[in-house]
């Protein structure tokens, strides 16, 4: 399956657009980043090196974006890569997410990660430290919300006793939730539906990082083919790449095109036309 993923802000092409061209194309899924933020002032400095680039501070709100995109698609799924879920308070993201999945008729995938600002991460009055813990802990207080009637949850950040919260997704128990983590680590296998591998070396990596969490799945009683495995490619990727990461045990191969005009996504999408319907 390809994936798209967008970042698009208030000077790039209309995620309406893209997410009709996507869908045309034969596109399987639609993802969107998040930053509620950039601190103007920070030493946090970007994964990958480098300076951050300055439409990291125009992005668009993920569950807005991708609610306008299902408005004008029917099959095109529809992810976030990555929502950053300390950030939010999981009583209003649960409901956000609950009517996004019902608006788009059962298609949002939940891609979550931690964050790396630390900065943007404090504003929130999120502790660096913890907030993979605290992400996880939101995370299993949505799906109570999600999954019952009258939801009550106690953890270290969160605690709520008998509430009444509607809608419910269309997906059932819960849209699918994928863990953004540079190693399969024991979150993966315990908290997630698929893993989303960050910061590959090398495309063979991938086949390595893939067996270690086959492992850690089948020692916990887990069946490793019920993790989906979803590479995210930010940089040029050759079409026969592809193949390359599907062939290694890939689920999902989530691809990045420009945004900047309309005629250069599209002729992006005719690259990878084979691949889209497979």
């Amino acid at each position: 399956m390809i994936g798209l993923l967008g970042f698009f802000t208030d000077e790039s092409i209309s995620v309406v657009d893209a997410a009709r061209a996507a869908e045309a194309a034969g596109i399987e899924s639609l993802w969107v980043p998040e930053h509620t933020h950039i601190p103007a002032a920070r030493e946090s400095v970007p994964p990958l090196g480098g300076d951050l680039p300055a439409f990291y501070r125009r992005l668009l709100d993920p569950f807005l974006a991708l609610t306008a995109a299902a408005t004008v698609t029917t099959r095109l799924r529809l992810g976030t890569g990555v929502a950053l879920a300390a950030h939010h308070h999981p009583i209003t993201l649960a409901k956000q997410i609950a009517t996004l999945d019902r608006l788009s008729g059962g298609r949002f995938i939940f891609g979550v990660g931690a964050g790396w600002i630390k900065e943007e991460i404090a504003n929130h009055g999120v502790d660096h430290a913890t907030r993979w813990r605290r992400a996880l802990e939101h995370v299993e207080a949505m799906k109570a919300i999600w999954t019952q009637d009258e939801a009550s949850f106690s953890g270290q950040w969160v605690s709520f006793d008998r509430i009444w919260s509607w809608p419910k997704p269309v997906q059932r128990p819960h849209p699918p939730v994928l863990l953004g983590t540079i190693q399969p680590s024991e979150l993966v296998v315990r908290h997630a539906d698929g893993w989303l591998p960050l910061s590959l070396a090398h495309p063979g990596e991938l086949a390595e990082r893939i067996a270690v969490l086959h492992e850690r799945a089948a020692e916990v009683g887990r069946d490793p083919a019920s993790i989906e495995v979803t590479v995210f490619c930010l940089e040029r990727t050759p079409p026969e790449r592809v193949a390359e990461f599907v062939a290694m045990g890939a689920s999902r191969v989530v691809l990045r095109p420009p945004v900047d005009s309309l005629e250069r996504f599209e002729r992006f999408l005719d690259t990878y036309a084979s691949f889209a319907p497979a």
